[in-house]
């Protein structure tokens, strides 16, 4: 039967409220009531052929005529004679449709929330008429969240840690949590003077907002022990912030960049070098080190799509940066340790050399396996001291590498 039920409408009622269109209109009164819902019932011909399955459709209408308005019409039909049944359905008032679905209590606790908000922050009125099933889900954190907005506007650009912030009742992991809808209300009420644009999303809250942020940091190991900072005689493992890695002045010629720790802790000593710890993308702290534009960098990422993007973006910072144990050769070597990369990258990579961008090709393309992937730990430790050897005989004959 594609006859409309109670069920049928009450549906349409919920549709109302999981858009947020019945607590938006407890904002600003857009007329959505009286409202006629979709109705189909039966034709002249199906209450002939099935008066009986008519009749029980009716009653089961009128049965929860209770939240609605039933408007009949009278039918005559030459067998039945005149019979009235229903030809539209309407819900005449907000109550109605909020007691139907069984919603009157949620209402009521957002009219407090709307209430509290046009007392303390009304320019946040706008953003509840928008998402009300947002501001209901923060209810029970929502006075906190009016408490931090205040603040705000009295600290504008504060300047110190999220940690430090002092507002009774409000600890720093709240605000942490709460960061994305944070953004949303501060973008509200502040002044555009106190925003930061050049900042977005959770993780650059701090800067859009003036808090303080934690520092860049910049993990290296000096793989010269005639250019040792400290006259331990031990490793020189060192992690820095960005801003101090900036100003270093250590005589190294030649940079090597990896991915993993393992890589990163067992690299072997080379004259005049040092071998960085990288963070897969971004490469923010090393980029304000301007000292690195006059070094010989290497780049060791894993030969799969995302090694390469990797490898692209760090050009776009240091355009000399050569790959290193990322050729075919490599791969090809260490069939045996191939895996597979989870969620390949598929761009166009426009910094890459030529050799690079073929092998890029290839992987992304699956010309040489599916989805394939060698990770820079699976590349044995001889194939990386022959690979060290040629550009330790290229360093000492002056020759490119």
């Amino acid at each position: 039967m594609t006859w409309t039920t109670p069920s049928d409408l009450r549906a349409q009622v919920q549709r109302l409220w999981d858009r947020g269109l019945l607590l938006a209109e407890r904002i600003n009164g857009t007329d959505l009531f009286p409202r006629r819902l979709h109705f189909k019932g039966p034709n002249t011909s199906q209450m002939a052929d099935r008066f009986n399955e008519v009749r029980h459709w009716i009653a089961r209408l009128d049965a929860e005529a209770r939240f609605y308005r039933i408007v009949w019409r009278q039918v005559r039909h030459q067998i039945l004679g005149a019979n009235t049944v229903p030809s539209q359905i309407w819900i005449d008032s907000l109550d109605d449709a909020l007691e139907w679905i069984g919603r009157r209590k949620d209402a009521g606790r957002f009219d407090r929330l709307l209430a509290l908000t046009r007392e303390r922050q009304p320019e946040l009125i706008s953003w509840m008429i928008t998402r009300p099933l947002r501001v209901l889900e923060l209810a029970a954190d929502w006075k906190r969240l009016l408490d931090i907005v205040a603040w705000m506007q009295r600290h504008l650009r504060p300047g110190i840690y999220l940690r430090q912030v002092d507002i009774p009742g409000v600890h720093t992991k709240f605000i942490e949590a709460h960061r994305a809808v944070l953004g949303e209300l501060l973008d509200l009420v502040l002044p555009p003077a106190a925003v930061d644009g050049t900042h977005r999303g959770i993780g650059g809250f701090c800067h859009r907002y003036g808090f303080a942020d934690k520092p860049l940091r910049q993990r290296f190991r000096l793989l010269d022990a005639a250019l040792a900072l400290v006259p331990t005689g031990t490793d020189q493992d060192f992690t820095v912030s960005g801003d101090t890695f900036a100003r270093l002045k250590i005589p190294v010629k030649r940079i090597f960049i990896t991915e993993n720790e393992i890589n990163f802790l067992a690299f072997p000593s080379c004259a005049e070098s040092m071998v960085i710890f990288g963070a897969g993308y971004g490469f923010d702290a090393l980029a304000k080190a301007g000292w690195l534009r006059e070094r010989r960098i290497f780049y060791w990422g894993d030969i799969d799509t995302h090694g390469f993007a990797i490898l692209d973006q760090l050009r776009a910072h240091f355009p000399q940066a050569a790959s290193f144990l990322m050729d075919r050769a490599t791969l090809m070597a260490h069939r045996h340790c191939w895996g597979a990369e989870p969620r390949p990258e598929t761009r166009e990579l426009t910094r890459l050399t030529a050799a690079e961008h073929l092998l890029y090709d290839d992987l992304r393309q699956n010309r040489i396996g599916e989805r394939l992937r060698l990770e820079q730990e699976m590349i044995g430790f001889g194939w990386l001291k022959t690979a060290l050897a040629k550009l330790e005989v290229a360093r000492v004959s002056n020759l490119p590498t």
